[in-house]
């Protein structure tokens, strides 16, 4: 099938199969286009991690962030857009069109969406490399289970932070959060939760300086940041929850991104500097990372290629 894929001019290539991506690849099928959506994991994104989505519109109880992504996935597929587990590797523009260079051959379209969102930004601190996949993670969903009745660190304040250590504390016998601030940045329901959670400790004005182990993580060595004191915390696993990066570094010149890597946009149709480039969800400039918002942006740039589309021909 990929030997087509590259025969082929797609209406629309779609880079990310994140909520972004697959909202403006349901749209695309439903509006006629032939689309086609890469993604070097297939669909999910960050979404796809998540142990719970509570903040999704339709879901009361909340819902799995993997069975999300995958019904988005089987539903953009169910209105004919095609999906291809890829890494998109550079673009090049020229002839009314975009040119794809991935791990399969080159791809052409006549429109692109850009929705390749964020990865967990790194510590950058020593060991954190070292000890990937050996009590250092990025995602407690994926890894947490093997932590069963051990003490965890997460790193962060944030909502994604709060969260990996709720679902930790329900595993782990103790979660100590490490945060340089001393509050958290988290949505006051979700604070609210980590606070009532008895096993949830935190340290407050505190950094990781360093990641401690021999063959696998034994702890962190961590820094007051008024005082400059250090001292070790023993753990088992350390979960980064830090933000993130803008994956984005694949693009050409032409489109313009701003000091931190996110595309910049024309906020009233997602378009970017180059004709015929758009960029949806977590990857563009002033987003707010949330699902529903990835999720209208996908449809806005949807609407916004085939508007350009239409003027092209």
């Amino acid at each position: 099938m990929s030997e087509d894929h590259a025969a082929k001019l797609w209406d629309l290539l779609i880079i990310g199969a994140g909520p972004a991506g697959l909202s403006a690849a349901i749209y695309a099928g439903r509006g006629g286009l032939s689309a086609l959506v890469l993604d070097k994991l297939g669909p999910g994104g960050q979404v796809a991690v998540n142990h719970l989505v509570e903040n999704y519109p339709g879901f009361p109880d909340g819902v799995a962030g993997l069975k999300l992504s995958e019904e988005m996935g089987r539903q953009a597929e169910h209105f004919g857009a095609v999906m291809e587990v890829s890494e998109v590797t550079g673009v090049e523009i020229g002839d009314g069109r975009f040119t794809l260079s991935t791990e399969q051959g080159t791809r052409q379209g006549r429109a692109l969406v850009i929705a390749s969102g964020c990865a967990p930004r790194e510590l950058g601190v020593p060991g954190e490399r070292e000890f990937y996949q050996r009590g250092v993670s990025y995602c407690a969903t994926c890894d947490g289970p093997l932590f069963r009745e051990k003490d965890l660190i997460v790193v962060g304040g944030g909502d994604s932070a709060v969260w990996e250590s709720l679902f930790l504390s329900k595993i782990a016998r103790r979660v100590t959060v490490v945060h340089r601030r001393d509050q958290l940045r988290a949505e006051p329901a979700v604070q609210k939760q980590a606070f009532a959670q008895p096993n949830i400790e935190f340290l407050w004005s505190h950094v990781v300086t360093a990641i401690l182990g021999e063959d696998s993580v034994r702890g962190v060595r961590v820094r007051h940041v008024a005082t400059g004191e250090e001292r070790e915390v023993p753990a088992a696993g350390v979960f980064v929850a830090v933000g993130v990066v803008p994956q984005t570094a694949f693009l050409p010149e032409e489109i313009a991104r701003d000091e931190a890597g996110f595309v910049k946009v024309n906020a009233a149709d997602l378009a970017t500097s180059q004709e015929g480039a758009f960029a949806a969800g977590d990857v563009r400039e002033g987003a707010f990372r949330q699902i529903a918002c990835a999720v209208g942006d996908g449809a806005l740039a949807y609407r916004s290629a085939r508007h350009y589309l239409e003027g092209s021909r």
